[in-house]
């Protein structure tokens, strides 16, 4: 392969943080270049280094790679906003990180699609890598560009940049991608014939494969996506790990030479999430639930911090303290690092399951802060929203964490959440006030000046494959509004109120809910200048605006719209694993303030995935794919 080494080293005095670009940290991995005729891979979070080097699915799937015989894979990040300029100045091509070889010369290019604004970032690394943008355009020696993250569950509006996409895990996934492509590549087939090959695998879509149809097509079949060639599955079903469970808690990871945005030992203990936030779409597309064991998951954070040297680890999930041993894990770490800095984390703790225990155990010895997200602020759009956690829960989870010594905490919570109203705005502020009160009376008069209670609001996002994926997305000037309605309920100095620019979330509502005509409007918003629309002092939201000017999409229509229930929707081709029915059901007992409990504390809520994928409900194992 290339190495581009040189050309890059005399434009690292340009870079903002050259650190960057200079690889070599403690535990990565180098390939031997005697086998550079090997099936190589390389992986790219759409951001920069410092956000994307923390990625587990990076992680995860450059190490599942490099371990298989006969292939390899490296990492890719994108340069800053000002670098990439710099280096299409000085006809520089985007660069893997371990060997800087050019991007288009591997034989798999993947990129993670995390959230809705990374959109035009996978354009850019595209761009930058001299890639054509689009899968019909692209040479027979031009790499097999793939995708996964959360956003394939609706992949349409980034459908025609992409050749092949995961829906689900990816663990086996990328192994199978990458033994097709060396096997059809060493057979001298060509990249139709090796698309139609990838289209075989369990939980792959591929997009050339498929056409959108339009309404009248669509109603008669069912489905607004439809299937071109019999090797293409009509309905793409999400892939699921089955091995989760069982494997190996420790994953290797690299110690970068720079601060990250979460810098710590990240290990995963848990996976899935079955408490059935109608808003959440992981909580919907990571079923079944499925946990490491404790044993498993101690031995991995101590073989962990002693080979990286972290003080620091975080146990995640999406809902850490719903593992069944999370207690028993907790007490072994805080006696195995009592005499130790080493804080042991979780990153959000339920409302209804943190207790003084569990007060006692987060953290051992230290005491930073902590995280709730009661979400809503009436107990009546909980229900709405079927978070199933009260006020009381919120306070006694207050009470124990103050009463155990902590002295700051952040409340998460949403705005524009079908049916909210004025009230339940004010109702954060209330909630938020109360939480306040409970925190000072929990510790001495001498630290009452220390506790300090945060609010941190988002703006909802209906999302695909939940039962809110109908509704539709508050103007950015209402969601405005309430916000300000917010801060002005707000009577406590001592309350901060932290929100997120409302002005992005038009983006993100098409591109959760839109058709493949929003790969038009984000290609075009990508030539008119946007790129890291995550980052608010870079987005431009007059090219997003000019762009569905040009492209004819009415914004106001695509981000707010509700969609009825009987409608053919984008995304209906692709399916988690939960049924439209439930979904449906869902919807209609939000619209009632009527919750579901969490199968996994009690009886089916028939979602539908254990009978279609064979899960034994008790052991949460799938017998067959």
């Amino acid at each position: 392969m290339t190495d581009l080494w040189p050309q890059l080293c005399s434009l690292l005095p340009e870079a903002e943080r050259p650190v960057r670009y200079i690889d070599h940290e403690f535990g990565a991995v180098h390939h031997d270049e005697s086998l550079d005729d090997e099936c190589s891979f390389v992986m790219l979070y759409p951001d920069t280094y410092e956000l994307g080097q923390a990625n587990q699915a990076v992680r995860i799937l450059v190490n599942d790679v490099n371990q298989q015989d006969g292939m390899w894979a490296e990492r890719a990040f994108l340069p800053s906003y000002d670098f990439g300029d710099i280096m299409r100045q000085h006809d520089l091509p985007l660069f893997s990180l371990e060997s800087c070889a050019p991007i288009a010369e591997f034989d798999v290019f993947g990129i993670t699609l995390p959230h809705e604004l990374a959109a035009t970032n996978a354009l850019e690394a595209l761009d930058l890598a001299r890639i054509p943008l689009r899968t019909k355009d692209r040479a027979e020696d031009d790499p097999i560009v793939i995708a996964g993250g959360p956003c394939t569950y609706n992949p349409e509006p980034y459908a025609p940049f992409f050749d092949a996409m995961c829906i689900g895990e990816g663990e086996e996934w990328i192994v199978d991608v990458m033994r097709v492509v060396a096997r059809d590549r060493r057979s001298g087939l060509s990249r139709a014939c090796i698309l139609r090959d990838l289209a075989g695998i369990d939980g792959t879509y591929v997009p050339s494969l498929y056409k959108e149809l339009d309404d009248d097509a669509a109603r008669s079949l069912g489905y607004r996506v439809a299937s071109l060639d019999a090797v293409a599955p009509q309905v793409i079903k999400k892939r699921i790990y089955n091995g989760f469970a069982t494997s190996d808690a420790w994953e290797p990871c690299i110690v970068p030479y720079c601060d990250l945005v979460h810098d710590r030992l990240n290990v995963e203990i848990l996976r899935g999430c079955s408490r059935g936030c109608r808003f959440c779409q992981a909580g919907m597309t990571y079923r079944p639930v499925r946990e490491r064991s404790a044993d498993n998951i101690v031995q991995a954070v101590i073989k962990g911090l002693d080979q990286t040297g972290y003080d620091e680890v975080s146990l995640t999930s999406l809902s850490t303290t719903d593992h069944s041993q999370i207690e028993q894990i907790l007490s072994r770490l805080n006696e195995h690092y009592h005499d130790s800095d080493v804080e042991v984390s979780i990153p959000s703790q339920r409302l209804d399951s943190f207790g003084a225990k569990m007060a006692e155990l987060v953290a051992g010895a230290k005491r930073g802060g902590l995280t709730f997200a009661p979400e809503a602020g009436t107990q009546r759009l909980r229900d709405v929203i079927n978070k199933n956690v009260t006020e009381d829960d919120l306070f006694g989870a207050i009470d124990a964490a103050f009463n155990a010594g902590w002295r700051r905490c952040k409340l998460y919570f949403m705005i524009g959440l079908p049916t909210e109203t004025d009230d339940d705005i004010k109702g954060i502020a209330r909630l938020a006030q109360q939480a306040y009160d409970h925190a000072r009376a929990a510790v001495p008069d001498n630290q009452r000046g220390r506790v300090k209670i945060s609010i941190s609001c988002a703006l909802f996002v209906p999302k695909s494959q939940t039962p809110f994926q109908w509704d539709g997305q508050i103007p950015p000037e209402e969601a405005q509004r309430r916000i300000n309605l917010l801060r002005h309920s707000i009577k406590y100095r001592a309350v901060d109120v932290n929100w997120h620019d409302p002005k992005s979330s038009f983006v993100e509502a098409i591109l959760s809910r839109g058709n493949r005509a929003c790969a038009d409007l984000v290609e075009h918003a990508f030539h008119l200048g946007a790129r890291y629309d995550a980052w608010t002092e870079y987005f431009n939201e007059d090219a997003w605006r000019t762009a569905a000017d040009d492209c004819r999409i009415d914004i106001q229509a695509a981000a707010q719209r509700a969609f009825n229930l009987d409608e053919v929707l984008p995304w209906q081709h692709i399916t988690c694993g939960v049924t439209t029915p439930f979904l449906k059901a869902e919807y209609r007992r939000s619209r009632s303030g009527v919750t579901t409990p969490d199968c996994t504390f009690g009886d089916c809520v028939a979602c539908g995935l254990c009978p279609d994928y064979g899960i034994d409900p008790q052991t949460q194992e799938v017998r067959h794919a």
